[in-house]
């Protein structure tokens, strides 16, 4: 299955701020019942916020019939980015250097239910690293997600898991996993 992907950059959040928000809800809570302050709306919409208020955020929504199925999300790591600094154990040296060019930061992939087991997340994340210029991807994944399915789809797009990390107090400890934005 194909759907139509739009890509947007932060000045066209206002337009799809409601559609993200509103399919986050229903992935996030309905489908997968993840519940806590660290899932409401209202922090995630925080955290889309200050993702898109970075240089270089920029979005991937697909589509099928004018009805939205799934987005993904993501910014560049600047020279000051904390992204590094929730890790659980120290990285090889110079690995957590960065510039705003060298690194994405993949913040969100979701797809709906209906949507799902389609390569529809696939199309979507390939769609969106195809117009970035950085030379390596990466994502947090909470390992029990799925019961470990869901890191296992990232290793079989070439992830690799390279640490812990917890971001946030309130949030769960993620596997921290990159890959090159081209494979070779």
């Amino acid at each position: 299955m194909t759907v139509e992907i739009r890509h947007y950059t932060a000045d066209h959040l206002p337009e799809i701020r409601q559609t993200i928000n509103d399919i986050h809800a229903e992935v996030r809570h309905r489908d997968f019942g993840l519940t806590g302050p660290f899932y409401t709306v209202k922090r995630f919409n925080e955290r889309l916020t200050s993702y898109a208020s970075r240089p270089g955020w920029t979005a991937a929504l697909g589509w099928e019939a004018n009805e939205p199925v799934g987005f993904c999300f993501g910014t560049p790591l600047g020279a000051d980015t904390l992204w590094w600094k929730a890790m659980t154990a120290p990285l090889p040296e110079g690995y957590a250097r960065e510039d705003g060019h060298r690194t994405v930061a993949l913040n969100e992939i979701v797809v709906r239910k209906r949507w799902r087991g389609r390569a529809v997340a696939w199309q979507l994340h390939e769609a969106w690293l195809a117009l970035r210029q950085e030379e390596r991807v990466t994502l947090l994944v909470n390992p029990s997600a799925g019961n470990g399915a869901v890191q296992a789809v990232y290793e079989a797009w070439g992830y690799r898991k390279i640490g812990d990390q917890q971001p946030f107090p309130d949030s769960p400890v993620f596997a921290s996993m990159t890959r090159p934005v081209v494979q070779p």
